[in-house]
This record gives C-alpha cells, sequence and structure tokens, in this order.
C-alpha cells in the first residue's frame, strides 16, 4: 500500500513538471524598400534667371521631398510597431 500511495503521488507531481524552452526572437528584418537612400534633390543653374527654367526644378524638389518623406514616416511606424511586438512577446 505504501509503494502504491508513493507511485501515486510520484505521478501526481510528474504531471506538475514544465519544461521551459528558450525561444530566440530575432528582430525583424527591415524591408529593402526602406533600406534606399532618399535621392539627392536638384539643384537650379546659377546662371538661369528664367523662372520657366526654375519651376520645374522646384516641382520636382518637392515631389522627392514628400516621396522620401512618407517612406521615413513608413520607416518609423513599421519600426516602432515592431518594437512594440517584439516587447510584449518577452
Amino acid at each position: 500500500m505504501k509503494k502504491i500511495l508513493i507511485l501515486f503521488f510520484v505521478l501526481i507531481l510528474s504531471g506538475c513538471v514544465t519544461t521551459q524552452t528558450n525561444v530566440q526572437m530575432t528582430f525583424p528584418e527591415v524591408p529593402d524598400d526602406l533600406m534606399k537612400a532618399c535621392p539627392d534633390l536638384k539643384t537650379v543653374d546659377t546662371s538661369t534667371d528664367k523662372l520657366s527654367d526654375v519651376l520645374p526644378v522646384i516641382v520636382d524638389n518637392y515631389g522627392t521631398y514628400y516621396e522620401c518623406k512618407v517612406k521615413v514616416d513608413t520607416w518609423i511606424e513599421w519600426y516602432n510597431k515592431q518594437k512594440e511586438i517584439s516587447a510584449t512577446i518577452k
């Protein structure tokens, strides 16, 4: 009877043992689109005094700036979201 009781407690207590596995969380990779540098802005020739020559450069620079701004803002949003996800997992 004593052996059966000991065996019973051993079986009960062995069910409480948990095994821990170490999960290695790696921070996500950066998307390739966000690793490209923003292009340089165009410059206006200093000898130009016509507005019709300057205006296209200005318009292109505004477009380039806002494309880069969207890209950087997207990068910041992605990074913060991934950092938050990584923090909640640990």
